[in-house]
């Protein structure tokens, strides 16, 4: 409810002078300082570390909340971005696999194939080929 004034506001207010840029300045901290504090009691209600909670995802979800807010269906925005019902807004960060290292060496296809061989990876395979339908007669 209340984001939706304060981007308004912050968005379309243009001015040269100092006390304008500062204003800008200042509530942009605000609103950010807001963020942070609602995705801190978002994580602390879900048991999650601060980390795993998405700040993009909570602000996109404050228009969610408003329209439920104005239907009355929610009153507080820590429940409403806990609640199991609205998982499909996003707010907790998936988990990903690391990325891969790149291997910088001259020829790493070759130490790749000495490692699978080393696994027996090429025997296997090659004995699969060869007994799997030939039957000698």
């Amino acid at each position: 409810m209340w984001s939706k004034y304060l981007n308004s506001a912050v968005s379309y207010l243009w001015t040269g002078s100092i006390n304008g840029v500062k204003l800008q300045v200042w509530a942009t901290w605000l609103f950010y300082a807001v963020l942070i504090d609602l995705a801190d009691a978002v994580a602390d209600e879900l048991a999650l570390p601060f980390d795993r909670i998405s700040l993009e995802m909570i602000f996109r979800g404050l228009y969610h909340f408003n329209h439920s807010y104005n239907k009355g269906r929610a009153t507080d925005p820590v429940l409403f971005f806990a609640a199991p019902e609205n998982k499909n807004l996003d707010v907790v960060k998936t988990i990903r696999k690391k990325p891969q290292t790149l291997d910088l060496s001259p020829f790493p296809l070759q130490k790749k194939a000495s490692a699978l061989r080393a696994e027996g990876f090429y025997e296997r395979s090659i004995n699969k080929k060869f007994s799997c339908g030939s039957k000698a007669h």
